[in-house]
């Protein structure tokens, strides 16, 4: 039987990625004002589900993989440091996760796809 998780933390985490989101939108429109280029950034981070090919170990660790916090908050450090233009792709890939996050798509379970670090996908809290 999956793990619940408490409601005041599943809250917690939804409101983390509305802050991811808002925090995201604003540093992409800081630097760019291209509606097409957010457009075709902001579904690419789903293509990681293709890992499900492979099976559902693979398909797991590579879409959680590319739905962390780490992957776009690093790139946005090699963006600072080193190569200013990957700073907007930073800036959608966190809002395509906060946004993920506050509708409650959370990381995913290797042993079910629906079973997420936020509960259940589909589950109303």
């Amino acid at each position: 039987m999956p793990q619940t998780i408490d409601h005041p933390v599943v809250v917690l985490l939804r409101l983390e990625g509305v802050a991811a989101c808002a925090v995201g939108l604003v540093g992409y429109f800081a630097l760019s004002d291209s509606w097409l280029m957010f457009a075709l950034f902001a579904l690419a981070p789903d293509l990681a589900m293709l890992g499900y090919v492979f099976g559902p170990k693979v398909g797991a660790r590579l879409y959680n993989v590319a739905h962390t916090y780490v992957a776009p908050l690093s790139l946005a450090a090699l963006g600072v440091w080193a190569v200013p233009d990957v700073l907007s792709i930073a800036c959608v890939w966190l809002v395509h996760i906060g946004v993920d996050r506050a509708l409650g798509y959370g990381l995913k379970s290797e042993t079910a796809f629906g079973l997420t670090h936020l509960g259940p996908v589909g589950r109303r809290v």
